[in-house]
């Protein structure tokens, strides 16, 4: 059977009804997969068959045998990764993106779907109280925002010093030096090394994780005259806290530095006044990295990144050719590393017009309550150590001994009512809980603690810390 033989609406209806039951059970099912990569695939069929199957028959087969291998991650019992769930109203958007199947790169070829992507794009900046006339490219999620970010960053510092990196590349020029914190996200890393800036130098932080001022201001004297940039963070991993960005910004600055905030998921605290105090300073950066689908919720991928010089985050990723149509403003692939995308905008344009203002500063208030509860709950737990100070959305714990808190964590998934990570953080082995879902409410922190509870019940009965192996 070939592709003109299988009408769309066969294949739409075959999906309706499984899409349905998955929406109606993984709020309640185990939260880890149960399935393996290996047994998907011997469910799927390894060999391709030499004649085509009826779509109905084809999704049916896909989902007996993926389903098995799918974590619940929008549960509001899922806390790993720091991965949220998808609002109703982002998730239909995401089905007509694929429906429509448009190449959001160039404006006046798809102006339907830009015009919602640059409406989100103009909403994002008011909600943030960043500068309205900024740039904003719609990536493929955090680690493709701060390489954006941070290609801007590169070539902004090195003009300054007459070198053209897109005219003349690296080599030979003055070299560009990046300071981080010493908890600095990979990420950040990952994409300085795309970007051939190598490793950066660590500056000192606190024992939550925020970097200290008079560790920066000693490291920017050190090299006055080096093209420099500084990575600040909106929410340490383990701790969820925020850099003093009132005092570190303007000591950058004031050093000729460039400013960027890695905010994957705490970049949303700027949503509502009742963090304020975390956020601070945050809106006179020079770029700010975030991910749509972490704290507001839209479906994969949508990392958003945000540069205040829109014309240098355009030099920075701008492309012309003949063949393509120029826009009379902006064509969205000037912003962001790709040229042919999905329209990974349009979700965040309904999940913002489904909230309005109030809900999004809601929702990140919710999240940071849940997280407080939780911590609350952990903390009157017998063998249980709250690490952090919870500020906003991550709860980091351990028990007596790292092989006890490994012990914990596997029979955590054993049961699978909730799932956190393992993870290590000042020299210890941990667990996480990234509350990030709109649906985790009270009930799911009741669920959560009483979890880790019988965990701890279930390691004693079988003697301790060393009866059970970590999964990790």
């Amino acid at each position: 059977m070939n592709a003109r033989q299988q009408p769309a609406d066969g294949a739409l209806e075959a999906v309706l009804g499984h899409a349905r039951r998955w929406l109606t059970v993984y709020p309640e099912r185990a939260v880890p997969a149960t399935g393996s990569a290996d047994d998907a695939a011997e469910r799927l069929g390894r060999q391709l068959a030499d004649h085509g199957a009826p779509t109905s028959e084809v999704v049916d087969r896909l989902v007996a045998a993926v389903e098995p291998g799918l974590m619940a991650s929008g549960s509001g019992r899922f806390y790993g990764w720091v991965m949220g769930g998808t609002l109703p109203a982002a998730l239909a958007a995401d089905w007509l993106v694929s429906v429509w199947d448009q190449n959001a790169g160039m404006r006046d070829s798809t102006p339907g779907v830009v015009a919602a992507e640059e409406i989100a794009a103009a909403w994002i900046l008011d909600v943030l109280s960043l500068p309205s006339d900024s740039g904003v490219g719609f990536v493929t999620g955090a680690t493709m925002a701060n390489f954006t970010c941070l290609a801007a960053a590169r070539d902004a510092v090195l003009a300054e010093r007459g070198w053209d990196v897109a005219q003349r590349g690296l080599v030979g020029s003055p070299g560009v030096r990046v300071l981080v914190g010493e908890e600095s996200h990979g990420s950040v890393e990952l994409a300085l090394r795309y970007l051939g800036l190598g490793v950066p130098d660590r500056i000192g932080a606190d024992e939550q994780g925020r970097m200290l001022p008079s560790e920066l201001e000693s490291a920017l004297a050190t090299a006055p005259d080096m093209p420099t940039v500084v990575c600040l963070q909106a929410g340490n991993i383990h701790s969820g806290a925020f850099d003093p960005f009132e005092s570190l910004v303007e000591m950058a600055h004031r050093a000729g530095a460039w400013v960027h905030v890695d905010g994957a998921f705490g970049l949303w605290a700027a949503a509502t006044p009742t963090l304020a105090h975390l956020t601070a300073g945050l809106g006179r950066a020079d770029s700010w990295a975030t991910d749509a689908h972490k704290t507001l919720n839209t479906p994969y991928d949508c990392g958003i990144a945000v540069v205040s010089d829109a014309a240098r985050m355009r030099a920075s990723m701008g492309i012309h050719a003949s063949y393509l149509l120029t826009a009379s403003t902006v064509d969205p692939y000037e912003l962001v590393p790709e040229l042919s995308r999905r329209a990974r905008g349009v979700p965040v344009w309904a999940a913002l017009a489904s909230l309005g203002r109030d809900g999004v500063a809601e929702l990140v208030e919710r999240l940071v309550a849940a997280a407080q509860a939780i911590a609350q709950g952990l903390g009157e737990l017998a063998g249980v150590t709250v690490l952090n100070d919870v500020v906003y959305s991550q709860v980091t714990c351990a028990c007596a001994s790292d092989a006890h808190t490994r012990a914990v964590f596997a029979a955590i998934l054993e049961e699978g009512v909730i799932m956190p990570s393992l993870s290590a953080w000042r020299e210890r082995v941990v667990i996480r809980f990234s509350v990030s879902s709109w649906r985790t409410g009270p009930d799911d922190v009741v669920a959560t603690v009483d979890a880790v509870a019988r965990a701890l019940s279930a390691v004693s009965s079988r003697g301790g810390e060393e009866s059970a192996s970590s999964p990790a």
